[in-house]
């Protein structure tokens, strides 16, 4: 069954946007009568009945709508977006398949990008959750100076910055506990400068490893972010068993 994004459907949106639209009358030739899915990206399915097509505004009804269950912990990602933009995009692409509240794009003293349009990459994330099968949107947020107090982060979160040194390299997964809500800091491909770090020292953040290897920005992003979905899974198991 086909799947459509309208973020405002809960409001009486019953209508498909313009690009949508194309894509369900044009490319998919869907016709009235035939069924498809309507996300809101909010966290409701919602199964409807197409009502008129037409590739400026396809009409439909709503049958019956289903909440996705959401997790009993959230994940908000704080990262410096990748000089090559692709990199970035494929990034957005596997955390909206995996799951993750937000992403937020920082600039850092060693950024190699410092402006980011986010036109591009909502369009990514909405062709993600539309691919899997979820009706959860990440919340993409405007980059802004790491230490310029402008970051969105949610109050009483655990909080983990991905920097090591000789005192600190402790594992994600041995120091996250479960079922909380997680702000995971990634810096650059150059690190974080020494006022950064003494910044988030500041802020309890908590020094933690990804692993024995260096990784990549988006990659390291994309680990820790499972790497949290995985110890709350493991914690889900072990209580079931």
């Amino acid at each position: 069954m086909a799947t459509f994004y309208q973020p405002d459907i809960a409001d009486g949106a019953n209508f498909l946007g313009e690009e949508e639209s194309r894509h369900c009358a044009k490319v998919l030739r869907l016709r009235p009568n035939d069924t498809i899915t309507v996300v809101d990206g909010k966290g409701t399915y919602y199964q409807s009945v197409i009502q008129e097509t037409s590739p400026k505004r396809c009409t439909f009804s709503i049958v019956r709508q289903q909440h996705q269950a959401a997790f009993p912990y959230s994940i908000h990602l704080l990262i410096a977006p990748t000089k090559n933009l692709d990199r970035t995009e494929w990034m957005v692409e596997k955390l909206t398949e995996i799951g993750v509240d937000s992403i937020q794009f920082v600039e850092c003293d060693y950024s190699e990008r410092r402006v980011l349009k986010l036109e591009r990459l909502q369009r990514k994330a909405v062709s993600a959750m539309k691919q899997s099968g979820r009706a959860l949107l990440p919340a993409l947020v405007e980059i802004h100076p790491l230490t310029s107090g402008q970051l969105q982060l949610p109050a009483d979160s655990s909080k983990f910055i991905a920097h090591i040194d000789e005192n600190h390299h402790q594992p994600l997964s041995k120091l996250a506990t479960t079922h909380t809500s997680y702000v995971l800091l990634v810096g650059p491909e150059g690190g974080f400068s020494p006022r950064e770090i003494t910044w988030a020292t500041e802020q309890n953040f908590q020094m933690v490893s990804l692993g024995q290897y260096r990784l990549r920005t988006e990659t390291a992003g994309l680990v820790g972010c499972q790497t949290l979905h995985t110890v709350n899974q493991l914690y889900s198991l072990g209580n079931s068993s």
